[in-house]
């Protein structure tokens, strides 16, 4: 097999070079370079250009949009209704997904369970880098899946496992990791930045033209990342991340980039003996750790790409003996924190100067929304009182800096899904408030200040 034609470019610059170095000797980076293809060896695999799949999308040409043909995106469910939820309804026939998390958090557990719901209508292939075909086997009957009609790959060179498939023709290809997948056209080793871009790129070049779906499963680095380039990210049609507390047996499936869906969109499940189960309805998991009438908790209405979600926020109000007091918060953003508290003191007249302000989303969720401004300052005005809110409250909106409250997407859906797990008072902005009356059995206090919000908890 001839070989390729390589250069290695630097990733800080973007310099090229003949043969690898340390330092790129444009920008002076160190360890910077990677290696590129610049002519494959051969354009497809061998069996590729036997079937005819090679030289498919060779020739281009320039389309108007108008005549192009298109419907609707064709989705499959994978027999897990969660995870149907976090793809956008389904999986769309040609995509490529990447799925990440921490090790042992179950991301090959879930990938097994769909392709074991799928196989039987919809062919797939398990490719695995990781483990052998013994493992894989073993894994499945642990957790009681049939094997009837399961395939497997024991394989990392992504020249014959496209082979593989070119002969098998599955719909569905499972690759678990990416980080072990190589080409040959490549000298780097295994994991390098330069084979998982290659790899993954021939994967997605497959995938879209011929219709197959592939998930890609994806290792993360110690700051939460997915390892690897960046490109890999930007280079499939969804990013996925699982999520988990140590120690928990609740497991949070998010959308980052979804191109055929919403992002942010989120799936809960359970780890159990026979595998991860759906959560159809998390809000009553998050709220059933303890009263919401202890003081320095607040029930907050966040949304989760399409899901209004039930989350407690609570806050520890304490004396600081430190000439700094000390801002920490676990679920929400820090500098956020500091910014309401500011608020907190200069429009409601609290001063917390001089406290250590501890602030929580009880469960392990992560709200990224201002909605939780307004139950934030509550559940700090609340621990600072010693004294709970009134039972069956939620609140939600977003806090201004000149003490303005102000209305947040979906207002009366949030109320709604309240309603339904019984709460009988919420705090919402003015913009929010239900334009047809109140929700039956709910009060809603419409505010359009902070002060207003701190009356209504008097």
């Amino acid at each position: 097999m001839a070989k390729s034609k390589t250069a290695y470019v630097c990733g800080e610059c973007g310099a090229d070079f003949n043969k690898w170095q340390g330092q790129c000797g444009e920008c002076g980076a160190w360890n910077s370079l990677s290696e590129i293809v610049l002519e494959a060896a051969g354009s497809a695999p061998a069996a590729a250009r036997r079937s005819g799949w090679a030289g498919k999308a060779d020739a281009p040409k320039i389309t108007a949009l108008k005549d192009v043909r298109h419907s609707e995106e064709a989705r499959v469910s994978t027999g897990i209704g969660e995870f149907d939820r976090v793809l956008g309804g389904g999986l769309v026939e040609g995509a490529v997904v990447l799925v990440g998390g921490d090790p042992g958090i179950g991301k090959s557990t879930l990938l097994l369970q769909a392709l074991a719901a799928m196989s039987a209508s919809f062919p797939a292939l398990y490719v695995t880098g990781e483990e052998s075909l013994a493992q894989v086997a073993g894994r499945a009957v642990r957790l009681g899946l049939p094997l009837d009609d399961l395939k497997a790959l024991a394989e990392t060179g992504i020249e014959k496992i496209l082979d593989h498939a070119i002969a098998a023709r599955p719909r569905l290809i499972v690759a678990d990791s990416v980080q072990t997948l190589w080409t040959e056209s490549l000298t780097a080793a295994p994991g390098s930045v330069s084979q998982v871009r290659e790899s993954a790129a021939r994967l997605v070049r497959y995938a879209k033209e011929t219709g197959t779906a592939v998930f890609l499963v994806g290792h993360v680095t110690k700051e939460g990342g997915i390892a690897g380039p960046r490109v890999l990210e930007h280079m499939v049609d969804a990013v996925l991340y699982f999520e988990g507390e140590s120690g928990s047996r609740f497991r949070v499936l998010r959308a980052f980039k979804n191109r055929f869906g919403a992002v942010n969109e989120l799936g809960v499940f359970a780890m159990g003996e026979k595998g991860l189960k759906e959560v159809p309805n998390p809000s009553a998991i998050f709220l059933s750790g303890g009263s919401t009438q202890q003081p320095g908790s607040c029930v907050l209405v966040t949304r989760e790409g399409t899901r209004p979600l039930m989350v407690e926020v609570q806050a520890l109000v304490d004396s600081s003996p430190l000439s700094n007091p000390r801002r920490v918060a676990v679920g929400l953003e820090q500098n956020r924190l500091a910014m309401l508290l500011a608020v907190l003191h200069r429009h409601g007249g609290i001063v917390v100067g001089d406290q250590d302000v501890f602030v929580n989303v009880v469960g392990g969720i992560r709200v990224q929304e201002t909605a939780a401004d307004l139950p934030v300052l509550l559940a700090v005005l609340s621990s600072l009182r010693d004294k709970p809110l009134a039972d069956k409250t939620v609140a939600f909106g977003e806090v201004g800096l000149s003490g303005e409250i102000r209305p947040v997407p979906n207002g009366e859906e949030r109320l709604r899904e309240a309603a339904t797990h019984g709460f009988k008072r919420a705090i919402v902005p003015k913009a929010n408030a239900p334009k047809t009356g109140a929700f039956k059995g709910m009060e809603v206090i419409a505010v359009e200040r902070l002060a207003q919000a701190l009356e209504a908890v008097d």
